[in-house]
């Protein structure tokens, strides 16, 4: 009697112990790391509220103007290319439709660090809030200056070790450059294997390099030094400074920005009280890009209290199937900063006002009413 009772005793014992194994086992697939990359819904900040002591749109040499109301930038929380997603944390974010799952290698390059990716966020978002000041100042006839800069540089092309992206070309062979089209003909009209001095400012320092033309690229007539360019390093007349946190970047909230300063320059409330969010790269002449993350950010702006969201035309379909309330929140589309500013402006007179609305034919151009 009792060697059948020892028996049963081990024959549970052994069950419990396999349980346990295969409890443990599990924990701890779960907890391995998968090659996904998880985006969450990030804070809003109100562009025209305050950074800690300072205004986060501060301006010096020109009137400026404070009213009520809100114009909301949105972000979102990716995890890092060194934050391990586990399979547990995957299928949670698999469940829950304010957050979106990409594969690591759509997001990181190997090489990317956590410095790096900061680094270049910084870059994304200090080009956005310059041009956001430009496609302001655009709106309001505000003139200003724009310097030509080089944007690329061939490294197996002779201005490489001469020549540096985001180097301000002042000067080819003593002439004043001030567009563009300036340089490229005073580079072309040069003789293929001619050396031509370049003047630019670089790091706040006029610095002076010559370098050797090769023939145009593709057959094309006259001399190249292979190097991109474009505007930069504008010229504003009075100052505007952006006072934001260093833990946001990128180029999306350039919009927004574009709005506040608008905003900020001019008598009276935007807004009128009212709450506005949006999101959208923003270039010089006020055209609006399409950013990533758009469903994410669509909750975190109907979170923080958002009545209105500006949305990029290209962003719209995918926008539609966020996670949101559209009887809390109606979506624009917005393709620049003078249609945006008149929707605002419109929604403020009247909420149902016929506005260009957000379809899921992200082709389709939003007539306006």
């Amino acid at each position: 009697m009792f060697g059948g009772q020892r028996r049963r005793s081990r024959g549970t014992l052994a069950v419990l112990l396999a349980l346990t194994l295969l409890v443990i086992t599990g924990w701890l697939a779960l907890r391995q790391p998968v090659p996904y990359v998880t985006f969450s819904p990030g804070p809003t900040v109100n562009v025209l509220g305050d950074s800690g002591d300072e205004p986060i749109i501060e301006v010096e040499g020109e009137e400026s103007f404070r009213d009520d109301g809100a114009l909301r930038l949105v972000t979102v929380v990716p995890s890092g290319p060194e934050q391990k997603v586990d399979l547990f944390s995957l299928l949670r974010a698999w469940g829950d439709p304010a957050v979106d799952v990409l594969p690591f290698a759509s997001v990181y390059q190997p090489e990317d660090t956590r410095s790096s990716v900061r680094e270049q966020s910084a870059a994304q978002m200090t080009s956005s809030q310059d041009n956001a000041v430009a496609a302001a100042l655009a709106a309001l006839d505000i003139d200003y200056d724009v310097g030509v800069g080089v944007a690329s540089v061939d490294p197996d092309g002779p201005a490489a070790d001469r020549l540096q992206p985001g180097d301000e070309v002042l000067r080819v062979d003593g002439t004043r450059v001030d567009t563009v089209d300036r340089l490229v003909s005073l580079v072309r009209g040069q003789d293929v294997g001619s050396t031509v001095t370049f003047d630019v400012r670089r790091d706040g320092e006029r610095v002076t390099e010559r370098v050797r033309t090769v023939a145009a690229p593709d057959g094309g007539r006259g001399s190249a030094v292979r190097i991109g360019v474009g505007e930069c390093c504008y010229d504003f007349p009075f100052e505007v400074s952006l006072n934001l946190s260093d833990n946001i970047g990128g180029p999306s909230a350039g919009l927004m920005f574009a709005l506040g300063i608008f905003d900020v320059l001019t008598p009276g409330s935007l807004t009128e009280g009212k709450v506005v969010a949006g999101t959208g790269e923003i270039d010089a002449e006020g055209n609006v890009g399409p950013i990533g993350g758009i469903r994410q950010k669509l909750v975190g702006a109907q979170d923080d209290g958002a009545e209105l969201f500006l949305v990029p035309g290209d962003n719209c379909a995918e926008a539609l199937t966020a996670s949101f309330d559209p009887e809390e929140m109606r979506l624009v589309r917005a393709d620049s900063l003078a249609e945006a500013v008149d929707d605002v402006q419109a929604w403020v007179e009247d909420p149902d006002a016929e506005l260009p609305r957000c379809t899921s034919d992200a082709s389709a151009a939003g007539a306006r009413p």
